[in-house]
């Protein structure tokens, strides 16, 4: 009987403890800031591409977040939002037909890819890393 109440202890512990942390791994991750990298693309109309890629994350209010990334054909404003498993954002610009999909890979490491359906249909990702 003691064994028993002695486990039942151990697990209300274990199961109390994982709960009181648990929240430190939810913390919202704060995006703010410069992301560069490498964007590997694919269209009917381009075909394959290759190009540096940089996104701005200038304005961050909890889940939510806005910016500016530049590309060949020059600057777009965007926002987006963070979804609650603090690892995947999806973000889209007002005069831009497609969105883009990422995921957190670390505090400084963001894969993000951009895919449009249509006429102008393209694919493609960056491996993001802030400076």
């Amino acid at each position: 009987m003691r064994i028993l109440i002695s486990h039942t202890y151990l697990l209300i512990y274990f199961l109390s403890y994982n709960l009181a942390y648990s929240n430190v791994d939810n913390k919202i991750p704060n995006l703010i800031g410069t992301w560069v990298g490498v964007n590997k693309t694919l269209s009917e109309q381009r075909g394959f591409r290759t190009w540096e890629k940089k996104v701005e994350i200038t304005e961050q209010k909890d889940r939510r977040f806005k910016g500016t990334f530049s590309y060949t054909d020059g600057t777009k404003n965007f926002f987006g939002v963070i979804h609650p498993d603090n690892v995947t954002v999806t973000w889209v610009a007002s005069n831009s037909r497609g969105y883009n999909m990422g995921k957190l890979l670390d505090k400084n490491n963001l894969s993000a890819c951009y895919v449009e359906s249509g006429i102008d249909a393209t694919a493609g990702c960056a491996d993001l890393r802030r400076k």
